[in-house]
């Protein structure tokens, strides 16, 4: 854990798989098979593993399923510690870089993994087995969070950005943001974009007095919210800056690749309306 606190080391996450609809965490077929007392056996495929691409990254949380477990579908899933980088164990192999929309979000990045009999410890097992799916819920929770605050920020540097662009910029004799229903335009933005912060506020106070279970609603609210408004105001951005906003001169186009992602990321909008 020093390492990771200090930034010498990072993590990843390994829970969604290419081969089942993963918004249902106890659709994972990644497996966990014991050898002996003293060892566990992985096989499987992961992707989307956020961070595993990173130089710096020593450990992987994996989430599997017990392959002899015939129990509750929601008891059935732990979460196991494997090595990454030099230290890796055999069987361990990082397929592929996965972009995002032809962006590879560089330096931390998201990989497909492959574990072919990959052998770890079974001490290497996060608190008890069986519980993988409600670390997982617990996880998302304040994960699902901080995306949202994230989603605020890129809506607020798009007005910003749509703002700046507007005053300096001449077409037809006058300044953009003179021209045809501009101001009205921002303005329908930033109602949108501070009632999202305010739904992601909300959560926020929900999640400190109640906690993940209990907050669940109004996480899945904000969820929902925050990157519709983040996507209205970077679409605007974008459409403000012309031929410019889909270039990479600015930020905007990568920022939309990263909002349309996180109605996607963390559970779908779909999951959370339903």
């Amino acid at each position: 854990l020093v390492p990771l606190l200090r930034g010498e080391a990072r993590s990843c996450f390994a829970m969604t798989e290419p081969e089942v609809s993963s918004s249902d965490a106890t659709n994972m077929k990644c497996t966990m098979r014991r050898e002996g007392p003293e060892a566990l056996v992985l096989h499987g495929r992961k992707w989307w593993t956020s961070g595993a691409m990173d130089t710096r990254c020593r450990v992987a949380i994996v989430m599997v399923a017990d392959a002899e477990a015939r129990g509750e579908r929601h008891r059935r899933h732990s979460m196991v510690l494997v090595p990454m980088g030099p230290c890796s164990p055999k069987g361990l192999k990082v397929v592929r870089p996965l972009p995002v929309f032809g962006y590879l979000d560089a330096p931390h990045g998201h990989a497909e993994l492959q574990l072919e009999g990959v052998r770890v410890p079974a001490a290497n097992v996060v608190g008890e087995e069986g519980r993988g799916f409600e670390m997982a819920q617990g996880r998302l929770g304040p994960g699902r969070l901080h995306h949202c605050m994230r989603l605020i920020g890129m809506g607020e540097r798009a007005l910003e950005l749509a703002a700046r662009r507007a005053r300096g910029r001449q077409a037809f004799g006058r300044a953009i943001a003179e021209l045809g229903g501009f101001q009205a335009d921002l303005a329908r933005r930033r109602v949108r974009l501070d009632g999202a912060r305010m739904l992601v506020l909300h959560a926020a106070g929900a999640l400190d007095r109640l906690g993940a279970k209990e907050a669940r609603k109004a996480l899945a609210v904000a969820k929902v919210a925050a990157p519709e408004a983040a996507l209205d105001a970077l679409d605007f951005a974008i459409q403000t800056h012309g031929a410019a906003g889909v270039s990479n001169d600015f930020p905007l186009a990568s920022l939309w690749a990263g909002a349309r992602t996180l109605r996607i990321a963390d559970g779908p909008d779909e999951v959370h309306l339903g």
